[in-house]
C-alpha cells in the first residue's frame, strides 16, 4: 500500500503503481518529485516507472479483457457510474489537488479542470446507446471493444483528458492502462484510490507512473497494446505513432493547435475581442484549443488593439489559491523560457507589442498582446502554450478564411458576426475540427478533434465511444438469396 498523506496537506507520496486492482511495488526505487509551480514546493512524489512496469500493467489489462468485454453493458455502465459518483463526491479535493499540480486558479480548477471533466464523462455515459447493434439488410453491425488501450495524457488539463479517454473506453468494454504526465500525476493516484473503493474489477483500469521516453514508449510499442490514445505535442505524437507502427497498433492523436478567432466586419467588436482574449488566456494559455490568433477587420484593428490591451491588463496574475486570481504560473522553468523566446522572436520578426511581455518572479508570465502579426511570423504559425495573443488583420471574409487555414493545424476556432447565418457560412470554410459561432458554449456531447497536424480521430460524445471500438459485421442467410462460396 502506498504512503498517502492528506491530499490537501503538504505532501502526497504514492510509492506504487495501480496494477491489477492492487498497489504494486515498482521495479525501480527511484521517485519523481511533484512540484507546485506556484512556489516550487514539493507536494508529493510517484514512482519513476520503467518499461517493465508498463509491461506488467499491460499484462494485467490483457488478462482482464475477456471478462470485462464479456460483461453485460448494463453492468459495465453501473461499475463506471459508481466510480464517477466517487469522483463527483471528491470534486473539491480534486480541484484543490489539480490547482496545486498545474497552477490553475482554484475557481477555474473547480469549474473547468474538474467541472468540465465530469460533464464530459456524463456525456459519454449518455452516449452509451451508441453500442446498440444495427440491422442492415441481412447483416448485423456490432461495435466491439478495440481491446487493451494505452491512454497517455499531458499535464495541462489532466482530469478532463483522463475521463475523456478512460470513461468511453471502459464503457465500450476495453481495459485501460493510464499513464499520467510525470508533472501532474497526483490526481491520477487519487482516481486509483477511488477505483479501489468502488471495486472496479481488477485489471480493468491500471495506472502506471513515469515519463514518455520510458513508460509512454513502452506502452505504445508493446504488442499487448491494441490502441494508443494520446494527447500532447505534434513532436511527441510522431514518436508515439512511430513506436506503435511496428505492431500496426491503432493510434488516436489529439495534438496541437494555432486556432483563430475570426471577427467579421459586422460583429460586436467589444464582445468578440473580450471573449477571444479570455479564451486565449485560459490556464495561462496552456491549452491546445486556445484562440491564440485574433483576426479582425483591418479598418478596426486599432480599436481591437485597445480593447484587447485594456481587458488583458485587468487580469490578475498570482497565487492560484487566491480567489481573485485569473492567471497562475506556467508549468515549469522550461515552459517559461519557451514563451519568453517566442515573444522575443515575435519582436525580432516585426510584431508590435500592444501589451509588452513582462517577466515576473518564479514561473509567472504576464499576459502579452502583439499586433501587426503576419503569417510569415512564428507568432502566427507556432504553438506557444503561453498567455500570448496575436492580433492579425483581414480584408474581408475570403481573406479571413485564408488566414485561418494558413497553418499546419486545424483544431479549434470561432467566428463572430451579427448574423449566425453569415458566421456559419464562414465557419463551414475553415478547416478545423470545431468552430464556435458567436460565443457558443463548449458542448461535451459533440466530437472533439482536429484536422491536419492537430490530430487523428475524435473524442467526446458518441464518436468518443466509436474511437474505442472495432466494427464487426455478422451476415445471415437470405431465403432464395445468392452467396459466394469458395470451391472445395
Amino acid at each position: 500500500m502506498p504512503l498517502i498523506s492528506s491530499i490537501t496537506g503538504s505532501s502526497s507520496d504514492h510509492r506504487a503503481h495501480w496494477i491489477g486492482g492492487a498497489w504494486t511495488a515498482p521495479t525501480s526505487p527511484d521517485i519523481d518529485p511533484v512540484s507546485n509551480p506556484a512556489d516550487g514546493s514539493v507536494i508529493g512524489g510517484v514512482p519513476r516507472g520503467t518499461a517493465a512496469d508498463a509491461e506488467a500493467a499491460l499484462t494485467s489489462a490483457a488478462a482482464a479483457l475477456p471478462g470485462w468485454s464479456g460483461t453485460p453493458r448494463e453492468d459495465r455502465l453501473e461499475a463506471v457510474q459508481n466510480w464517477l459518483r466517487l469522483i463527483e463526491a471528491d470534486a473539491e479535493i480534486l480541484s484543490a489537488l489539480i490547482s496545486r499540480e498545474v497552477g490553475t486558479p482554484i475557481g477555474l480548477s473547480r469549474n473547468v479542470q474538474v467541472g468540465l471533466a465530469i460533464d464530459i464523462a456524463r456525456a459519454s455515459v449518455d452516449a452509451v446507446s451508441r453500442l446498440d447493434e444495427e440491422r442492415r439488410g441481412n447483416s448485423v453491425i456490432r461495435r466491439v471493444p478495440a481491446g487493451v488501450v494505452a491512454a497517455i495524457i499531458p499535464w495541462n488539463v489532466p482530469l478532463i483528458l483522463t475521463l475523456q479517454k478512460v470513461v468511453p473506453a471502459l464503457l465500450a468494454g476495453c481495459t485501460v492502462v493510464l499513464k499520467p504526465s510525470e508533472l501532474t500525476p497526483l490526481h491520477a493516484a487519487h482516481l486509483a484510490r477511488l477505483a479501489e473503493r468502488c471495486e472496479l474489477p481488477p485489471g480493468v483500469l491500471n495506472i502506471v507512473f513515469g515519463d514518455g521516453p520510458n513508460v509512454g514508449s513502452a506502452l505504445a510499442s508493446s504488442p499487448l497494446t491494441d490502441l494508443v490514445s494520446f494527447t500532447g505535442s505534434v513532436r511527441a505524437g510522431r514518436s508515439v505513432s512511430a513506436a506503435a507502427a511496428a505492431n500496426l497498433t491503432r493510434v488516436h492523436l489529439e495534438l496541437g493547435g494555432k486556432s483563430a478567432s475570426l471577427v467579421l466586419d459586422d460583429a460586436d467588436l467589444a464582445q468578440a475581442v473580450a471573449a477571444s482574449v479570455g479564451q486565449a488566456l485560459f490556464n495561462s494559455g496552456q491549452a491546445c484549443l486556445q484562440w491564440s490568433r485574433l483576426i479582425v477587420p483591418r479598418r478596426l484593428v486599432r480599436e481591437a488593439e485597445e480593447i484587447a490591451r485594456t481587458i488583458t491588463a485587468t487580469y490578475v496574475v498570482g497565487d492560484p489559491a487566491a480567489p481573485d486570481t485569473d492567471l497562475g504560473p506556467l508549468i515549469s522553468a522550461d515552459a517559461k523560457a519557451r514563451v519568453a523566446r517566442a515573444c522575443a522572436r515575435g519582436v525580432a520578426q516585426g510584431a508590435r507589442a500592444v501589451l509588452p511581455p513582462r517577466d515576473m518572479d518564479g514561473l509567472y508570465f504576464a499576459p502579452t498582446v502583439f499586433s501587426d502579426v503576419t503569417m510569415d511570423m512564428d507568432l502566427a504559425q507556432e504553438e506557444i502554450f503561453g498567455p500570448v495573443v496575436s492580433i492579425m488583420t483581414h480584408d474581408g471574409d475570403d481573406d479571413a478564411v485564408r488566414l485561418a487555414n494558413s497553418t499546419r493545424y486545424g483544431l479549434h476556432g470561432s467566428v463572430w458576426s451579427s448574423s449566425d447565418e453569415r458566421a456559419t457560412a464562414v465557419a463551414r470554410r475553415v478547416r478545423a475540427g470545431q468552430l464556435e459561432i458567436n460565443g457558443a458554449p463548449f458542448n461535451p456531447a459533440a466530437p472533439f478533434g482536429g484536422f491536419k497536424e492537430s490530430g487523428i480521430g475524435r473524442e467526446c460524445g458518441a464518436e468518443g465511444i466509436d474511437a474505442f471500438c472495432e466494427l464487426q459485421a455478422l451476415h445471415y442467410p437470405v431465403a432464395g438469396g445468392r452467396s459466394v462460396r469458395a470451391k472445395a
